[in-house]
């Protein structure tokens, strides 16, 4: 078991050594602790290396923040200069929080940014600060077609952030049935994946996480959730012109340049909000679950516990992964 505060010694130093400044550094750990604290390792510190490799490699500009652009009085164009992640996009919605004051919504569309890491971590924020969140972002082809065989459109998760007592109301979900991390987190543990979660190359089922990495996932709920992650690709594509399908790259890679397209929409909520939407929530905590011995949750309730915990006792973290990062540092 690890200290947070060990970890984040560490962590900075190799991002540091592997060529961001301490502010940058400090941004994009920020963002991969919240995900190992919250219990999703997938979007967590194993993703950590390879933000150092991709700046050595010259695909990651460690100090872009992203050249902005108003197109429209309410829609902000982002270049992120194939900046970080967390970097160009926190920087555009800081932008767009300005303008939301005066217009009650602003539109943010990125493009050429790497990968943005969980979308939960800017609703969260977003929320907090008082503002109602809806983020969508696209990866490279991992998801094959309901009724395919092969990989055609990305994971493509959503995200909604909305203010609220005495937690904030954090939505994050991937259209496809797990996220390709996921898999990569299964296969640094040596942990089969369960049936149904992905195809191999060939497109036959797998329980081998090594060999879905080289296949397809697939989509949550078969049509459903194809027909969204389908519809949130091209939506976001449309608004950022940025690349759609098997032409998206770099959000998985150490060496191609990210060429994949993200959306904001950050909007003022109405006036006496709050307490319609917190005693809603508490209502649904409150009402009869189907198995007296687990509580009805919302969405987000065991993450926060479960980064609570990760404050107070610490983190495990996979041996190969922590032993990467040491390396680095």
């Amino acid at each position: 078991m690890l200290s947070i505060t060990e970890i984040r010694t560490t962590a900075v130093q190799a991002l540091r050594k592997g060529g961001l400044s301490l502010a940058h550094a400090e941004t994009q750990l920020d963002l991969l602790l919240d995900a190992e604290m919250r219990g999703v390792p997938s979007h967590g510190l194993l993703r950590l290396p390879r933000v150092i490799e991709r700046v050595a490699n010259g695909a990651t500009d460690p100090e872009a923040r992203g050249a902005q652009t108003w197109r429209g009085h309410a829609l902000l164009d982002v270049d992120g200069q194939h900046g970080l992640g967390p970097v160009v996009a926190l920087s555009a919605l800081e932008t767009a929080k300005e303008r939301v004051a005066e217009t009650g919504s602003c539109v943010v569309a990125i493009r050429n940014c790497d990968h943005l890491g969980m979308l939960a971590y800017y609703a969260e924020r977003l929320a907090r600060e008082g503002k109602v969140l809806l983020g969508l972002t696209v990866s490279e082809a991992l998801v094959h077609p309901y009724g395919g065989r092969h990989a055609m459109i990305g994971t493509n998760p959503i995200t909604i952030g909305v203010p609220a007592e005495p937690l904030p109301f954090v939505f994050d979900m991937a259209t496809s049935l797990v996220s390709m991390g996921k898999i990569h987190d299964h296969a640094h543990r040596g942990v089969p994946i369960p049936e149904g979660w992905a195809l191999d190359a060939e497109g036959n089922p797998t329980t081998d996480p090594n060999a879905a990495k080289l296949g397809s996932i697939a989509p949550f709920g078969g049509a459903k959730g194809y027909g969204l992650g389908l519809a949130f690709e091209v939506l976001v594509s449309a608004l950022t012109g940025s690349a759609i399908g098997t032409a998206v790259k770099g959000t998985l890679d150490s060496t191609e340049p990210c060429n994949k397209g993200d959306l904001f929409v950050v909007m003022e909520p109405a006036p006496s909000f709050m307490a319609l939407v917190s005693g809603f929530l508490e209502d649904l905590r409150q009402s009869t679950p189907a198995d007296p011995a687990s509580p009805v949750r919302i969405p987000g309730d065991r993450a926060t516990h479960t980064r609570e915990k990760a404050g107070r006792d610490g983190l495990h973290v996979a041996t190969e992964v922590w032993q990467r990062i040491r390396a680095l540092s």
